[in-house]
């Protein structure tokens, strides 16, 4: 959008029409509003990165331990949780957060291939349908989405966005198999106290889980279907892992659990945050 004052050369005289004009295209940085679900994506990835930092240990790196394998792995794992802590605080000011973006999309791309080796040997029948893959997967997909949010190239903006949307609906399925196949674990995380029953959310959500797919997949009712899956996986974070923090803070692992799960929770935020663009 432009504001002309005045008239141009080439401009018509009033009353004479308009012919062969079009409206100026300019590519470049569009602006970058700070909203909600980037603050909330921003601060699961310093979380994360903060907790893995501090507590160099198996129950908080999890699979991402993979990366300790490699030659001065140490040095490349403090490197890119040091670099997701920057990128998840720089996502919040505007004009830092579109090569925050590109940061987080390179992180989470290599965690997600540091998951590619228990996925292919199938060490465990959680890996085997690419539970851990897929997690970070959709954090990629979160990335993509917030830098497709801010690509001045329109059509550049939409195969990045598509790619996101289509990425995160995978992920669902992933996640949907994860809990069908694992269905009594599932309940048995879910707190008693939530009537009807811990059963009954383990289906409800598996179900919710499958529906998300197929939304984002086929593009219809994708923006509802991404809030929807953001605002279950916040909740599996506040109800499931959030009282186990209260009652043992020096839990690792379920600090860990906590921050991976809020994390999804803004990615799929992001998401939908570009389909409603």
């Amino acid at each position: 959008m432009y504001a002309w004052s005045g008239r141009r050369a080439d401009e018509p005289r009033r009353g004479t029409p308009a012919k062969h004009m079009t409206a100026p295209r300019s590519y470049g940085l569009k602006s970058a509003p700070l909203s909600v679900g980037r603050m909330f994506f921003g601060a699961a990835a310093v979380l994360l990165g903060a907790i893995a930092l501090i507590w160099h240990d198996s129950a908080t790196w999890q699979i991402l331990q993979q990366i300790w394998k490699l030659p001065a792995g140490s040095t490349i794992g403090a490197f890119l949780m040091a670099a997701l802590v920057a990128g998840g605080i720089a996502i919040q000011h505007p004009r830092s957060a579109r090569p925050a973006a590109v940061v987080l999309c390179i992180v989470f791309a290599c965690f997600s291939l540091a998951c590619v080796p228990d996925f292919v040997a199938a060490s465990n029948p959680f890996e085997r349908f690419g539970g851990s893959f897929f997690q970070m997967l959709s954090m990629l997909c979160g990335a993509l989405a917030l830098y497709a949010a801010m690509e001045g190239n329109s059509a550049r903006a939409r195969i990045f966005g598509r790619t996101a949307r289509l990425g995160l609906g995978l992920c669902a399925i992933s996640f949907a198999l994860s809990q069908a196949l694992f269905l009594r674990p599932t309940a048995a995380l879910v707190p008693k106290w939530i009537p009807p029953g811990q059963m009954f959310w383990a289906i409800v959500t598996t179900i919710a889980f499958a529906l998300s797919a197929v939304a984002l997949l086929i593009h219809f009712q994708a923006r509802l279907a991404a809030r929807m899956m953001a605002l279950m996986l916040a909740l599996f974070g506040v109800l499931v892992w959030f009282p186990h923090l209260v009652a043992d803070r020096r839990a690792h692992f379920v600090w860990s659990e906590f921050a991976l799960t809020m994390l999804i929770a803004g990615a799929a935020w992001m998401v939908a945050d570009l389909q409603s663009r």
